[in-house]
């Protein structure tokens, strides 16, 4: 019999778009015949994922979860909102928010950890779930806080079920207050990150390359206006502060009373839970954030469905 090697099981995989332990069985039933394998697999329903992971998946949902003093989002793609719809779907992307709380926003972790109640990876398991349902999918990234002492707190927008939907939301308090009442400011802080999606969570976390375009902008505008080099300085230093008010989270108006910063408001809080409170940071995913979409031309894909 035929030694199946491992490049052999990772030029299949690349080939037939199946899972690994899927492919090996196939390459065992075939004896490490390439082709045979993928007629095998074909035959199983398990290569049907290799015609469609070209497709653009855009849709899907961001999945979250907050646990004590740690929390996890995930986001999982799909190409329609039809299968982010689909309970399977949401049962899946529900499942792997829940393991990627064990595995620190590292995605290769993730991908190659156990789905829970299965022998399979989540890597190959969403890629069974992509011959299954018939769409490509894939699991896009995730990331994770946590906290010594404090909470953790999450928010999901435009919810499809619980801890899923388009936005997600995760916000790290540190302290040693009222847990409880720590968690009810954080769902509040949680919220107006969604609403208002800061870079960063103090103005020395935020990126310096962000804050120098920002700058050198401002500077081409003032300088348009033909005003002396002392007074744009100036006028520069005062748009700057202006930035950072908009895209700062702790130097923003705090959306839930529309008058203090939210760094105002956190102050305000302590006394109410009994201890200083520090933002120790936030994450914010929103569904599709990068992806560039196809465009599909109908009356395109008419007139080729006319000619056969």
């Amino acid at each position: 019999m035929a030694e199946i090697t491992a490049s052999l099981v990772k030029e299949l995989r690349e080939q037939s778009g199946a899972g690994m332990m899927d492919c090996k069985a196939a390459l065992k039933e075939t004896d490490g015949d390439m082709e045979a394998a993928i007629d095998w697999l074909r035959t199983k329903g398990l290569a049907k994922a290799a015609k469609k992971a070209g497709r653009v998946a855009a849709e899907g949902l961001v999945g979250v979860v907050a646990e004590g003093t740690s929390g996890a989002v995930v986001e999982v793609n799909s190409e329609t909102d039809f299968v982010a719809r689909n309970e399977n779907f949401q049962s899946m992307v529900s499942g792997i928010a829940g393991v990627a709380n064990t595995t620190g926003g590292d995605l290769a972790k993730l991908l190659a950890a156990k789905f829970p109640g299965s022998d399979k990876s989540i890597e190959d398991y969403v890629t069974e779930a992509v011959g299954t349902i018939g769409e490509n999918m894939n699991v896009r990234r995730t990331e994770a806080l946590s906290v010594n002492a404090g909470v953790v707190v999450s928010y999901v927008h435009n919810q499809a079920a619980p801890g899923l939907g388009k936005i997600g939301v995760l916000v790290a308090l540190e302290s040693e207050g009222d847990t409880d009442k720590l968690a009810a400011l954080g769902k509040q802080i949680a919220m107006h990150v969604a609403a208002t999606s800061p870079l960063s969570t103090s103005v020395d976390e935020l990126d310096q390359a962000v804050v120098e375009r920002e700058r050198n902008v401002l500077a081409a505008e003032a300088r348009e206006s033909g005003k002396p080099e002392n007074i744009i300085d100036k006028m520069i230093e005062g748009r700057i502060r202006k930035f950072y008010e908009e895209v700062v989270l702790l130097s923003q108006t705090f959306v839930i009373d529309g008058e203090n910063t939210v760094e105002k408001a956190v102050k305000n809080a302590e006394g109410d839970v009994g201890a200083p409170i520090k933002v120790a940071g936030f994450i914010r995913l929103a569904l599709g954030e990068g992806i560039e979409k196809e465009e599909a031309d109908f009356a395109a894909e008419v007139a080729a469905a006319a000619k056969g």
